[in-house]
Order: structure tokens, then C-alpha cells, then sequence
């Protein structure tokens, strides 16, 4: 299942503390975008749903060459292929329209979205980026996804909604773990029953329940802990 979209997102409280909260441009919404967001596995379908997402899409290069002798069509060029790569000040836009389509498609029951998209740009461009290690799935020029980890917090992961459910968001979640291989913490609402179910596939778990008295949806949310297995001790012995 691949379900990004966890809300361990804007607003919420980190579970380590370890660095002031990036907060959410409308509300806090701890969902991994964390409250995977991320909306948050492309499997299970947390994304933005809004067909062309990002508003980054580009028109296939079109390969005119044809059989002329059969009277083909002209062959779309193959896709550019799928890249992890860190985001760019360049990339905001793009990531603030695939934060606003995660949540208004995966998580309904949050309230209107009151921030615009220029907003939630400069939250992204002049918050996010310099405060979170953020990274984007992107292909070609479309950005389809994007992960930020705030110290050991997984503070966002957002997919677009028309790209869920094809490995992307656990891509960016691997990426994560590898700038935090020694544990992650995120916050997930209990409604978003996706994204909980993505995450604990990759190992996560509650560690921590709240009422929802200290986000500004106060919607229940949980804490979720991932922590890599311990290495099996050898034997004594052992060579």
C-alpha cells in the first residue's frame, strides 16, 4: 500500500520538540501530509485528486517520426523517469498545489481550505524549505509528491491525488528514513484511516493518542514511532 499523505503536517505539536513547529498556512493539519499527510500512499490513495495536481503538468513531447509505410500514429516519447531529488525554492508552487489537492481530496473532513494558493507558496518557499530536510518525487517537470522532516519529525507528506497507489509514497518515505535512519515520529488524525494503515505497513506505531485540544482542527490525533530493528547479536563465538 502506498498512501502517502501524513499529517504529521503543519500546526501540530512535533513529538521530539526539537525545533519549532512549521505550522500549516490554514490550520495545522497533522495528517501526515505526515498525516500521510501525507494523504499520504500513493497505494492507499492519499493524495490530491485533482486530475492535474500541481499544475506543473507538460504536454508530452510528441516523437514524429512514423512507419509511413503502415500510416501510424507518431509515437509519444516515453515518460521521463521517476527522480527522489531535494526540493528547490523554484519547486514551491508546485508543492503548495499538491499540499492543497493531498487535503482537500484525502482528508474531507477538514475545514475549508482559507489559504490561496500564493500563500500557501510563500509558506512553503520561506517556512518549510528552510526549516524541514524537504525532498519531491518528481518527473520531468512535474512534481507528483513531496516529503519534509523536521529533526525526527516526518512533518509532511503530500502525494497528488491522481499518482496514489503507484509506489511514490513509499519513496519518499524511504527517502526519509535515509536522513533519519535512526527513527521518525509523525502525527496522523484517527479519521485518516489510509494514511494510519500506510504507515503501519512501514513499521510505524502509536506511541501517543491525544483529544485534538492542541490542534487547531481538534480532531483526535495520533503519534506514530518508527524505529529500525535492532542488528542480531552474533552469537559468542562467532569468528
Amino acid at each position: 500500500m502506498d498512501n502517502a499523505g501524513s499529517h504529521a503536517g503543519p500546526g501540530t505539536a512535533t513529538a521530539t520538540g526539537s525545533a519549532p513547529d512549521t505550522g500549516n498556512p490554514d490550520d495545522p493539519g497533522p495528517d501526515s501530509g505526515s498525516d500521510p499527510g501525507p494523504g499520504l500512499d500513493p497505494d492507499s490513495g492519499i493524495g490530491t485528486g485533482t486530475g492535474t495536481g500541481t499544475g506543473t503538468n507538460v504536454t508530452p513531447k510528441v516523437n514524429m517520426s512514423m512507419n509511413m509505410s503502415t500510416g501510424g500514429a507518431p509515437a509519444a516519447a516515453p515518460a521521463p523517469p521517476l527522480a527522489i531529488r531535494l526540493a528547490l525554492p523554484v519547486d514551491a508552487p508546485a508543492i503548495a498545489a499538491v499540499h492543497l489537492a493531498s487535503r482537500q481530496v484525502t482528508m474531507p473532513y477538514l475545514p475549508p481550505q482559507r489559504r490561496t494558493h500564493a500563500e500557501v507558496t510563500r509558506w512553503i518557499r520561506e517556512i518549510v524549505l528552510p526549516q524541514c530536510h524537504t525532498v519531491v518525487a518528481a518527473r520531468g517537470a512535474e512534481i507528483l509528491g513531496y516529503a519534509s522532516v523536521r529533526g525526527e519529525l516526518l512533518d509532511q507528506l503530500y502525494l497528488r491525488p491522481d499518482v496514489r497507489r503507484a509506489g511514490i509514497g513509499s519513496l519518499l518515505l524511504a527517502a526519509a528514513r535515509r536522513h533519519r535512519p535512526a527513527g521518525l515520529s509523525l502525527h496522523v488524525f484517527q479519521l485518516n484511516t489510509e494514511a494510519r494503515a500506510f504507515y503501519a505497513h512501514h513499521g510505524f506505531r502509536v506511541v501517543a493518542t491525544d483529544d485534538g485540544s492542541a490542534n487547531m482542527e481538534n480532531l483526535p490525533q495520533l503519534t506514530l514511532r518508527w524505529t529500525p530493528a535492532a542488528a542480531p547479536v552474533p552469537p559468542r563465538g562467532t569468528p
